[in-house]
């Protein structure tokens, strides 16, 4: 059979079908997750009792699978399916705290190193952001060393998040990949004071400053400067590496996330008795996560939703009251933050330590005022494709970056960091054939069946806060394996593929037909037995959301191959080809009985 040359329109009708069919767009869970985990694929796992898989599969992506799995904001709940439909998402993190807790088999972890180069590279910063990219430079054969200034790893995920949601074992446990790697990590080491920023970058070949949000944040009203004025950061960090402080009896937190919520519940730990929080935001407005704030009622937090400060009382140097008003609205028509109040409605609490957590700041003294520029909050300006600053060998990841919020996307963070500085060390465009990085700007989009039935979530066990309040034992004890298997059985299995269901042909060939056609595009090339196996039955169509005519794209291919074989068969043996291709185009021959489409 002579080469084929395909007209152009037959060309733009499979280029349609590459560009617009779903067959292997992700589902919304595995789109959202910035480290891009394959959420269906463990979860699915699970349901099948294939815990072992499981866990290695969540292990390609991430590294710290039972921190994630207690403490992620899980992006990947937000429209699962069941959320859309019932309002009761999959418990993604449980699943993955389930088996990261009982089958993370420190021996089954990838060790796997490319060739050790002579390349060298430093990062500031033992969080979320820097381990992540330490460990992707390290398995790149680089030579890795983190500078940390705390006498711990694990950054503010270790001194932001208090131990009763994130026990300091687990961590220690994860980030023993990083010793065991070979990365070297310098504890209680502070740039700036024991080494300076500049000696780094002639040591090292390359920076990554990932440094995180350690800077607390007082909002300037009267009364701010009172002894027994507190701020988020300093307050849990020293919580979380003594579990003590010396808290009054009475206080109030100014806040409403979930940073506010982990200062009350704190606070309640180390002897507050009575502890208010202050919130500009309607109770069913306030950013932090329902289920934190209804633990947070539990263990005897007062909410006052809906309220600003006013000024800090003053007695003798010191706090002794905290006065407040009702907000009436927090953005202007614009959208822009700046909430009006009712002067006519306001109350005094009567407390003596007030602890703001209304934002956090990076603290960038280490580096000399003109060698980097800075943003709000004192983030580094960066290249927001590489994240590289104005100085070529420095990179910044994490919240130091101004991008991430939450620990997942700061390990994405730190994993678009590593990428560029590999390219950047070997000399290539940092800019272009990159691993996309980040949540993806669209997913599959399905429906969910009529028939499908509203089952409930499975909630986790938690100790009684009666209990649980007078201690920084973990709050949340998991799913128990039965738990765990009837939640991930709940998974609707989100994917398109629906012209697959219906066409067993096309399951021998491709995992979607926008497989195929793409193939078939590269190369100008495509196996006769392909189109031939079509039966023109239409099926997959019926099928396709998007109604895609498959029978026609394969027409197409079997009549060129005709004219390009002298009108015979380009299939061997197939003597009856001229009639086949007469009844091909016959309405009676090809029938099809409409599938209902499903979803």
């Amino acid at each position: 059979m002579n080469k084929i040359t395909y007209p152009k329109h037959v060309l733009e009708k499979m280029q349609e079908i590459v560009d617009n069919c779903t067959g292997d767009a992700p589902p919304y869970c595995e789109a959202t997750c910035p480290m891009h985990t394959d959420v269906k694929g463990y979860v699915n796992l699970i349901a099948e009792g294939k815990y072992n898989e499981a866990i290695k599969l969540i292990r390609e992506k991430l590294f710290i699978p039972a921190s994630l799995g207690r403490i992620c904001a899980h992006p990947c709940e937000e429209k699962c399916k069941r959320e859309e439909a019932f309002r009761q998402p999959m418990s993604i993190a449980a699943l993955k705290r389930f088996v990261s807790d009982n089958y993370d088999d420190e021996n089954n972890w990838d060790k796997a190193i490319e060739a050790e180069n002579s390349k060298t590279v430093a990062v500031i910063g033992a969080g979320p952001a820097g381990a992540q990219a330490a460990l992707d430079l390290r398995r790149k054969g680089y030579k890795v060393t983190i500078f940390e200034k705390l006498p711990v790893v694990g950054g503010m995920m270790r001194v932001g998040i208090p131990e009763y949601r994130l026990p300091r074992n687990v961590i220690d446990f994860e980030y023993s990949l990083l010793n065991k790697l070979g990365v070297d990590i310098k504890l209680g080491v502070e740039v700036g004071k024991d080494i300076t920023f500049e000696q780094l970058r002639k040591d090292y070949d390359s920076v990554i400053i990932a440094v995180g949000a350690h800077k607390g944040v007082v909002i300037p009203i009267p009364g701010s400067n009172l002894k027994g004025v507190l701020n988020a950061v300093d307050f849990l960090r020293e919580v979380s590496l003594t579990r003590k402080f010396d808290i009054a009896e009475k206080i109030v937190v100014v806040g409403g996330g979930n940073v506010a919520i982990d200062v009350a519940r704190s606070a309640r730990r180390v002897g507050a008795k009575e502890v208010h929080m202050v919130c500009l935001e309607p109770k069913d407005k306030m950013p932090a996560h329902a289920w934190e704030i209804e633990e947070a009622e539990e263990e005897g937090v007062i909410i006052h939703a809906g309220f600003g400060p006013e000024k800090i009382v003053e007695k003798d140097g010191k706090v002794a009251g905290f006065e407040v008003k009702e907000c009436t609205s927090i953005f202007d028509k614009e959208g822009n933050f700046a909430p009006q109040f009712n002067e006519s409605n306001k109350k005094i609490f009567d407390v003596d330590n007030v602890i703001f957590a209304v934002g956090q700041a990076v603290d960038n003294s280490f580096v000399a005022d003109d060698m980097l520029e800075t943003v709000r909050g004192g983030r580094f300006k960066v290249d927001r494709v590489t994240l590289q600053t104005k100085l070529d060998n420095v990179f910044v990841a994490g919240d130091a970056s101004g991008r991430s919020v939450i620990v997942v996307e700061a390990m994405a963070e730190g994993r678009k960091a590593a990428i560029s500085i590999d390219k950047f060390l070997q000399g290539k465009d940092m800019t272009i054939e990159r691993e996309y990085e980040g949540a993806y700007e669209t997913w599959l989009e399905t429906e969910v069946k009529e028939e499908t039935e509203d089952l409930p979530r499975v909630k986790t066990r938690q100790i009684e806060p009666s209990i649980r309040v007078h201690s920084f034992e973990e709050v949340d004890l998991g799913l128990t394996e039965e738990q765990a298997k009837n939640e991930a059985s709940r998974c609707l299995k989100c994917e398109c593929k629906l012209c697959m269901k219906e066409c067993e042909m096309l399951g021998d060939f491709c995992e979607c037909p926008k497989d195929l056609f793409e193939r078939m595009l590269e190369t100008g090339e495509i196996e006769p037995i392909i189109p031939y196996s079509c039966n023109m039955c239409s099926q997959c169509t019926l099928a396709c959301p998007k109604d895609f005519e498959m029978k026609d794209r394969f027409m197409d291919i079997r009549k060129e191959m005709i004219k390009a074989n002298n009108g015979k068969s380009p299939m061997k043996g197939h003597n009856a080809i001229e009639m086949h291709q007469l009844l091909g185009f016959s309405k009676l021959f090809n029938t099809a009985k409409p599938a209902k489409r499903r979803s």
